[in-house]
């Protein structure tokens, strides 16, 4: 045998080639994970922020609002005192009632909307707790936390400034 026919590698070259091995390696496994999540994007639907609701509102909802003061969260609905004679009567049928208006339309309060049910009872839990009772209606895929009670307009508008002034960014949407 010639030494012409051998081929020595020298421990330098041996660790040379080892790194830049590993760094191949790392490299095509970062590249990986994030082609990975880009497809993993494309495929859910993209999800509406609030501020993307709020733009395709018709008219800037700060125009809309105005600022009152006294009334608190039990103003929303007006309460009827309860008649003990009344109770005992048996109920007499009415004339069936005319049709609203349109500017009698009915709104309530969108508190939040969420894919996660943690965030979307959370917010409904801090509206209980500031004394607005709430509900949460499942709309394509989103949980949408919004006062139970649904009211005229003024009464929505006063009870916007209640929620800001406990932290949330309501905005109003009209009743179904």
């Amino acid at each position: 045998m010639n030494h012409r026919d051998q081929i020595s590698i020298g421990s330098q070259s041996i660790l040379w080639v080892a790194g830049v091995g590993v760094g191949l390696l790392t490299l095509a496994f970062v590249l990986g994970v994030q082609v990975g999540k880009q497809s993993a994007a494309l495929r859910r639907p993209a999800q509406k922020g609030v501020e993307e609701e709020l733009k395709d509102l018709p008219e800037p909802l700060l125009d809309q609002l105005k600022v009152f003061e006294g009334d608190g969260p039990d103003k929303l609905v007006p309460t009827q005192k309860v008649d003990a004679t009344a109770a005992k009567e048996p109920a007499k049928p009415e004339a069936a009632a005319p049709e609203k208006p349109a500017e009698a339309d009915t709104w309530t309060l969108q508190l939040v909307a969420t894919a996660d049910a943690a965030e979307a009872k959370k917010a409904a839990d801090k509206a209980k707790a500031a004394g607005f009772a709430t509900t949460t209606v499942k709309d394509k895929g989103q949980l949408k936390v919004r006062l139970a009670k649904p009211a005229d307009r003024a009464t929505i508008d006063k009870a916007t400034e209640k929620l800001k002034k406990a932290g949330f960014k309501p905005f109003a949407v009209k009743a179904e």
